[in-house]
């Protein structure tokens, strides 16, 4: 239900709704890298010139730390960022054929990518399932009482049980938007929410839960 509801705000698929700028599963590796804490405008900003310097990884794992440096500096944490996209584009072409992975365990040996990046990788480059955990994500599914788990891996589990594999990328994104747009962290517009009915945090439930509930949610998300 709450996804069926989030479809109708923020429709369309992972990749559709997904607001990095890229045409390659290589270029949407490289910019999710350098989103980390970082903003989507941002990197979009500096893609064009990444793209226009090192097109292919076999162009990036040949390239001075320096010169990645300079291009990626507006996006913060500048010199790890470099560092890990030469590291990436190095192990590319050194194990994969220059070819980005489709398949997790392979997807978080590279530089940079984490749990959240091979997800991303794999829900928006390929079509496949992955479940992306951001903090809206886990902010989200503990506040709709989806999980009370904190650890984002285990949230990502939580989340994949209620859920179609195909419609794992697709949820997170809508997540992600819905936490950006209307549930913020630290002032929820919930007076403009579509899930407030449903929400056991909404002003208007919390006063009705009683002290001994649980989260009932979990089973009314499912559909």
């Amino acid at each position: 239900m709450v996804d069926g509801r989030l479809l109708k705000s923020f429709p369309g698929s992972a990749s559709e709704l997904c607001a990095l700028c890229f045409e390659t599963p290589f270029q949407l590796l490289v910019a999710t890298i350098l989103s980390a804490q970082c903003t989507d405008e941002r990197v979009n900003l500096v893609m064009p010139e990444m793209i226009r310097r090192y097109p292919t990884p076999e162009l990036l794992a040949g390239a001075k730390v320096a010169d990645v440096e300079k291009v990626v500096y507006s996006t913060g944490f500048y010199r790890a960022k470099a560092k890990n996209l030469i590291d990436m584009a190095s192990t590319l072409v050194a194990r994969f054929r220059g070819e980005v992975p489709g398949d997790l365990p392979d997807l978080v040996t590279l530089a940079g990518v984490g749990r959240k990046t091979g997800n991303v990788i794999r829900s928006v480059a390929f079509g496949l399932p992955g479940l992306p955990v951001d903090t809206h994500v886990g902010r989200l599914a503990r506040r709709l009482g989806l999980t009370k788990e904190l650890d984002p891996v285990k949230v990502e589990y939580a989340l994949n049980r209620l859920l179609p594999k195909e419609e794992w990328g697709g949820f997170s994104l809508r997540l992600i938007l819905h936490g950006r747009a209307v549930c913020l962290a630290r002032a929820p517009r919930c007076g403009i929410c579509e899930l407030a009915d449903l929400c056991p945090s909404s002003p208007e439930n919390a006063r009705r839960k009683p002290a001994n509930a649980t989260e009932s949610q979990t089973g009314r998300s499912k559909s």
